[in-house]
């Protein structure tokens, strides 16, 4: 019997997208779904999600097996975010060694991780939605690296240390980066571990 071909996407979610392909839900009808990016192959699923209001890299596969790997502990996941403020050092180390947050209802202790600022803005593309703009204050940029994934986990670590998240953009999932890529844009690959 001949096995069954999987099939492998990165794809750049847009702002304002959910990690998902349809709904059911009534709430959800004027919502925009992954599968207008895109004519994707039945069985396809995102690995781990991004909320509609970040965007980035999102992974697809038919496989499941590589999706309970790549969402383990053992890949980890870069993210560019744009805070209101302009972030301290203190901030930065309390970030970096851990920072409680709710989650399903309960505090949470995150993992150590890796943060630092970045000294320039990021070369992204425009987003759809305007941010807001200087007159509200200065922003800045921090790169964090996790291998954990809570729900809206950066947002909330991000404002547990005063400097809320206006723009979350995953960059990286292990080895695979969004390189030049442009909103929206969506690939096949052979593999993505």
């Amino acid at each position: 019997m001949l096995e069954k071909k999987h099939r492998h996407f990165i794809i750049y979610k847009p702002y304002g997208f959910l990690s998902q392909f349809f709904s059911n839900s009534s709430q959800q009808k004027n919502k925009n779904f992954l599968g207008e990016l895109h004519d994707f192959p039945e069985g396809i699923m995102p690995i781990g999600r991004l909320d509609e209001n970040s965007e980035g890299l999102l992974l697809l596969t038919t496989n499941g097996k590589i999706s309970d790997l790549i969402n383990s502990k053992k890949f980890d996941k870069e993210y560019y975010a744009q805070l209101d403020g302009d972030i301290l050092e203190e901030a930065i180390n309390k970030l970096k060694n851990c920072v409680e947050i709710g989650f399903e209802g309960r505090k949470y202790m995150t993992k150590p991780c890796e943060v630092f600022k970045l000294e320039t803005e990021p070369n992204l593309p425009k987003r759809s939605k305007k941010i807001r703009d200087e007159r509200h204050g200065p922003t800045s940029w921090i790169s964090i690296t996790l291998n954990e994934g809570k729900f809206r986990q950066v947002r909330k670590m991000t404002s547990a240390v005063g400097f809320p998240t206006l723009r979350l953009v995953r960059v990286k999932v292990g080895n695979i980066s969004l390189n030049n890529m442009q909103i929206g844009d969506v690939v096949e690959v052979e593999n993505l571990i």
